[in-house]
C-alpha cells in the first residue's frame, strides 16, 4: 500500500497518512477479523447488547400504528453498529500489540483517553440514526399519508403490490445509500483510530473522510460487504449477527491498520 495522502493532525502530533486500499486489502481484512472471531468469538456477548434493541423493534412493528418502523430501526443497526463494535476494536488492538485480550478489557474502551472523542463520534452517529428514522417517516408519509397502516400483513401487502409502495421502496432505499454511506465516511476509521491513538473526534473523522474520498470504489466495495453480511446476519430473526457484527468489528479494526499509516 503506497502512502499517498497526509491530512493535519492535532498540535504536537505528526500528520496522519492516508494509505491507497486495493481489494486485497478487503480480503485481508476479513481474513484476519475472522481469524480473530474464531480466538474471541463475542457472539455471547453480543446477543446481550443486541437483542434488547431487536426486542424494541419487534415490540414497535406489533403495533399497526407503528409497524412501517420495523425497517427503519432494524436498518439503522448499521449506522449504530461501529458505535457498539467499539469493544472488539479494542481487543483486535490488544491482539494485534500482542497484549492479554481477556473479555473484561472489552470494556476499557470506557477508560480509554480518548472516551471524549469517542463520546462525540458516538454522539453524530445516534444523531445520524435520529435523522434517518424521521427520513424515513418522511418517506412513507409521502406515499401513504398519515393514515395507519392497519397491521403488518396490509402494510407488507402495500408495500409490495402498488405503485406507492414501490416508490416508497426505491425512494426509502436512496435515502438510506445516503446515510449509510455518511456514516461509513465518519465512521470506518475514526472509532478504531480513536481506540488506537489519543487524537481529537475532529482528527479522527477528518481522517476516516479522506480515506474515503482516497479510495471511494474500495470503500464502497467494503460498504457493500458489510451490508451483504449484515443483511445475511439478519436471517433468520437477527440470530446471525451475533457472528457478524463482531466479525465486522474485528476486520473493521484491521482494515483501519492497512488504511492510515499509524
Amino acid at each position: 500500500m503506497a502512502i499517498t495522502q497526509s491530512i493535519g493532525s492535532d498540535a504536537g502530533q505528526h500528520a496522519i497518512r492516508v494509505n491507497t486500499l486495493t481489494d486485497g486489502d478487503l480480503r485481508a481484512a476479513l481474513q484476519e477479523g475472522f481469524a480473530d472471531f474464531r480466538a474471541k468469538r463475542g457472539d455471547i456477548l453480543l446477543i446481550g447488547l443486541l437483542y434488547p434493541f431487536v426486542g424494541f423493534a419487534a415490540a414497535m412493528a406489533a403495533q399497526d400504528d407503528y409497524v412501517w418502523l420495523f425497517f427503519p430501526l432494524a436498518a439503522g443497526l448499521s449506522i449504530l453498529g461501529p458505535l457498539v463494535a467499539t469493544g472488539f476494536y479494542e481487543l483486535a488492538r490488544r491482539r494485534d500489540a500482542g497484549l492479554e485480550s481477556s473479555w473484561w478489557h472489552f470494556l476499557d474502551v470506557a477508560r480509554s483517553p480518548s472516551i471524549e472523542s469517542i463520546a462525540v463520534v458516538a454522539v453524530v452517529l445516534i444523531a445520524l440514526f435520529g435523522g434517518w428514522l424521521i427520513a424515513a417517516g418522511l418517506v412513507y408519509s409521502a406515499f401513504f399519508g398519515l393514515e395507519a397502516p392497519g397491521g403488518a400483513g396490509a402494510f407488507i401487502a402495500n408495500v409490495l403490490t402498488t405503485p406507492p409502495g414501490w416508490g416508497m421502496i426505491l425512494i426509502g432505499n436512496l435515502v438510506g445509500l445516503c446515510f449509510a454511506l455518511a456514516t461509513l465516511a465518519l465512521s470506518a476509521v475514526s472509532l478504531p483510530m480513536l481506540i488506537d491513538r489519543e487524537v481529537s473526534a475532529g482528527t479522527a473523522m477528518a481522517t476516516s473522510i479522506a480515506v474515503f474520498r482516497r479510495n471511494p470504489r474500495v470503500m464502497a466495495r467494503w460498504g457493500l460487504i458489510v451490508a451483504g453480511l449484515l443483511l445475511l446476519g439478519s436471517l433468520p430473526l437477527f440470530m446471525g449477527l451475533a457472528v457478524v457484527l463482531p466479525w465486522l468489528g474485528y476486520a473493521t479494526w484491521h482494515l483501519y491498520t492497512k488504511a492510515v499509516d499509524r
